[in-house]
């Protein structure tokens, strides 16, 4: 319980621990080290963030301070702060975290936004989620689509179980289901039959030789599996168009997340396996970071049906 300090600081309030921990970010080389500190502060002492400005004064008990310390000690390891926390904010949500599975990252809320573009006008779509990690792609869509469904595959069980929690978290079990599956193995045959309004993925696209240009908070922490094919960054678009292609059905969209300068490789995978009209989304930083396109009745000369 917090109560207002009348005796001498001892290094266990509020502004003393912010300090000590701003510091210790700093001296880590850590960005952004007073947000990260004040983030951490109000999940260890159970407050508001606004009251560690306001109120710092206020005593913390012995042991949120020693669960405070030891979150910096984290941090400064360059442990990111919703491995920490063992959560991350996403779209509208927040998604648990695990080890077998991506931080969400706001980049990535550029695929969700086209997704709803696409389908927010469609009766009851159904979504394909490929490599689905946490699940905040399939359930964000999911969440602002009224009516929608869908289906989460990802190789590992880890990830499969942490995705089925974020939807009994956000009562959401009843349009989302999630299964352990190498991309579309686990879809029965009047599933593949039936096909989807939409398939989507974030797959590896980090290439090999760009892994150790990433930040130790990626290269430590995120799944390796999930960030890179250890070669070119485009083995899993090589086979995931046309598995999107044979899955989606007419006049569905499919839409990949890309590294940066991919579009015109994987728009090219796109067209060679049967879609059409490929279009390009950029992120907030300007940077190309979805490719999408449409399924039509007939397409590379054959009709689908």
């Amino acid at each position: 319980m917090m109560v207002a300090s009348t005796s001498q600081h001892d290094g266990s309030t509020l502004g003393a621990l912010m300090a000590d921990g701003v510091s210790a970010l700093n001296a880590a080389g850590i960005e952004n080290a007073r947000m990260d500190a004040r983030i951490l502060l109000a999940r260890a002492a159970g407050v508001d963030g606004g009251r560690i400005s306001a109120w710092p004064e206020d005593d913390v008990a012995p042991e949120k301070a020693t669960a405070f310390r030891d979150m910096i000690a984290r941090r400064a390891r360059h442990e990111p702060v919703g491995r920490i926390l063992g959560e991350r904010d996403f779209w509208r949500h927040t998604f648990k975290l695990a080890p077998d599975t991506l931080e969400p990252r706001p980049d990535s809320e550029t695929l969700v936004e086209w997704a709803i573009d696409f389908l927010e006008d469609a009766d009851a779509p159904r979504i394909l989620d490929l490599g689905t990690g946490t699940g905040c792609l399939l359930l964000s869509a999911l969440g602002d689509l009224p009516g929608a469904t869908g289906i989460g595959l990802d190789i590992s069980e880890g990830a499969v179980d942490c995705a089925r929690e974020n939807a009994r978290a956000l009562d959401m079990t009843e349009q989302a289901e999630f299964r352990v599956s190498d991309w579309a193995r686990a879809l029965s045959d009047g599933e593949r039959a039936e096909g989807f309004d939409l398939v989507m993925s974030n797959p590896p696209y980090i290439t090999r030789d760009e892994m150790d240009m990433l930040s130790p908070e990626v290269q430590k922490f995120d799944p390796r599996r999930a960030l890179t094919d250890e070669g070119d960054g485009l083995a899993a678009y090589r086979i995931l168009a046309q598995v999107a292609f044979d899955l989606t059905k007419p006049a569905g969209f499919v839409i990949f997340e890309i590294g940066r300068g991919q579009e015109n490789d994987v728009g090219r995978m796109l067209v060679e396996a049967g879609f059409v009209g490929v279009e390009h989304r950029e992120d907030l930083g300007g940077i190309v970071r979805c490719v999408a396109a449409k399924k039509t009745r007939c397409s590379v000369g054959r009709c689908v049906m």
